[in-house]
């Protein structure tokens, strides 16, 4: 039983590597971009703004977390994160503006990326129409593209410090709220990993998670 999870690990991870590799990392290039078009050229000082996965990898959070969960959940979910692209607020030239258009970049670079998977796919489709497509390895790659953006765009947008839904919240609020909320920041890892373990995450993100995923899949892929 073991044997046939690790296989079923690593066949997740040969289909999951291209698609979460640009997820995260055009994500990340998307924050730091955006930044320096608004005066911070930290990321850009730090070598960050580049397409080169190695820079944006975290091998704790990347690697090794996601594919110990994976084996011990053999093979049904995972979490990890990437090594966040460093942003100065205070060098922006309207801090708590640009703090909020810095924050959306990166979860709407990953709608853009499931679009782009989204496009992709019936054209896969059409060139084998008669292949097993559950078996197609460039489909499982834009299904799994598709999925994994969408669930990041909106995961990231979750209104819980240092995600990027906490910063956007922080610059729409209040000075004196946003202060509170900053306090928050600290237990942010700790909230999301308590979302997970209770089962509360789904039902969270779920309303805007699937609706999204039937745009991509129905409207834009075209499948029904």
């Amino acid at each position: 039983m073991l044997g046939l999870d690790i296989v079923s690990v690593l066949t997740i991870v040969a289909v999951a590597a291209v698609p979460v590799i640009f997820a995260i990392t055009v994500h990340e290039v998307a924050h730091g971009w955006t930044a320096l078009q608004f005066g911070d050229t930290t990321a850009q000082a730090a070598g960050r703004l580049t397409l080169n996965p190695i820079k944006h990898i975290d091998p704790l959070g990347t690697v090794i977390v996601p594919i110990a969960m994976l084996v011990l959940s053999a093979g049904a979910w995972a979490f990890g994160w990437a090594k966040p692209v460093p942003v100065a607020f205070q060098n922006l030239r309207n801090p708590r503006r640009d703090m909020v258009l810095v924050a959306a970049a990166g979860p709407g670079a990953n709608l853009v990326m499931a679009m782009g998977w989204a496009l992709i796919l019936p054209v896969r489709i059409s060139m084998a129409p008669e292949a097993d497509l559950a078996d197609d390895w460039i489909v499982r790659m834009c299904v799994t593209g598709i999925s994994i953006n969408v669930l990041l765009a909106v995961f990231n947008m979750l209104p819980i410090p240092p995600l990027d839904g906490g910063r956007v919240l922080a610059g729409l609020l209040p000075p004196h709220m946003a202060q509170t909320l900053h306090r928050i920041e600290p237990f942010g890892f700790m909230i999301v990993v308590l979302l997970i373990v209770s089962g509360v995450l789904w039902p969270l993100l779920d309303p805007i998670r699937l609706p999204l995923l039937r745009f991509f899949f129905r409207s834009v892929a075209g499948l029904a």
